[in-house]
């Protein structure tokens, strides 16, 4: 996804493949990241804290990779706009 989100990262890239959702959320929010999650629980926090950082909450159940990947790529023009608005912190697909 290099090509459509070239600074993106994976929990895993940044040792916190097995964290705690809130230190996933301050880091994201300490580096300025938005969060990607088909974890109904980045939504929940979304709704608490707000943003930073912004969530897009992935609702696809149980789904392939691929899946992931054409959803993000489809919709890619709608996540911009989303990352670009002071007035929203969560944004759910599709």
């Amino acid at each position: 996804m290099a090509d459509v989100f070239p600074s993106s990262l994976h929990v895993r890239d940044v040792g916190m493949k097995a964290t705690d959702d809130p230190v996933v959320w301050d880091y994201a929010k300490d580096n300025d990241f938005m969060i990607v999650s088909k974890d109904a629980d980045m939504h929940d926090l979304s709704l608490i804290f707000g943003d930073p950082p912004k969530v897009v909450w992935l609702r696809l159940g149980n789904c392939s990779t691929s899946d992931v990947e054409n959803l993000l790529r489809r919709d890619f023009g709608v996540i911009e706009l989303f990352y670009e608005d002071n007035h929203v912190s969560l944004l759910a697909l599709p």
